[in-house]
C-alpha cells in the first residue's frame, strides 16, 4: 500500500513538472495547433475542388476552378440547359452570398429528377465546392443553409388511395 502511495505521489509530481513546462511554451504550442487546425483547400492536379449535391431525386457533380463565370451544365451553357431565370438565380445565389460573381468557371454533370430538383443540387454542390475550393468561403454559405441538404421529397402513393393522401371521390348512390 506505501508502494502505491509513492507511486501515486511520483505520478503527481511528474504531471506537476508537465504543467509547469506547458505553461512556458503555451503560447508557442497555442499558435501552432491554430495553424494546423486551419482547413487546407481541398484541390486536385487541376487546381479543381470537387463536390456532390443532391435534391429531391437529382444528383450533381461539381467542379470549381478559378476563371472568368463561365458555368457549364451536362456540356451545355447555364442559360440553354435551365432556360427559367428563377433557376439560374438559385444557381447564383452562393455567388452573391459569398460576393464571388465571375471569379469561378463551373462544370456540372446533373442526373436524375427534374428542372427544379436539379437546379437545388447543383446549388448544393456548387456551395460544397467553393467552401473546398476556399475554406473562407464556408461560413457565409453555411448561414444561408446552402451546405445542408434539402431531404423533401416527393411522397409515394399508398394503396387504397388515387395518390399519396387523397382518397377516391366518394359516391352517396
Amino acid at each position: 500500500m506505501a508502494e502505491e502511495r509513492v507511486g501515486l505521489d511520483g505520478l503527481k509530481d511528474a504531471m506537476r513538472g508537465q504543467a509547469a513546462a506547458a505553461t512556458g511554451s503555451a503560447a508557442t504550442t497555442v499558435t501552432q495547433a491554430a495553424e494546423a487546425e486551419a482547413p487546407q483547400p481541398l484541390r486536385d492536379a487541376f487546381g479543381r475542388a470537387y463536390a456532390t449535391g443532391r435534391r429531391k431525386n437529382a444528383v450533381a457533380r461539381v467542379w470549381v476552378k478559378a476563371g472568368s463565370g463561365r458555368i457549364t451544365v451536362n456540356g451545355r451553357d447555364i442559360t440553354t440547359y435551365f432556360p427559367r431565370p428563377v433557376l439560374r438565380m438559385v444557381i447564383n445565389q452562393p455567388f452573391v452570398v459569398t460576393q464571388t460573381m465571375g471569379q469561378f468557371d463551373v462544370i456540372c454533370t446533373v442526373k436524375g429528377g427534374g428542372l427544379s430538383g436539379q437546379a437545388g443540387a447543383v446549388r448544393h454542390g456548387l456551395s460544397h465546392a467553393m467552401g473546398r475550393w476556399d475554406p473562407q468561403l464556408r461560413p457565409p454559405l453555411k448561414a444561408q443553409g446552402f451546405l445542408t441538404r434539402d431531404s423533401r421529397v416527393v411522397e409515394r402513393k399508398k394503396y387504397g388511395k388515387a395518390k399519396a393522401r387523397r382518397s377516391f371521390q366518394f359516391s352517396k348512390r
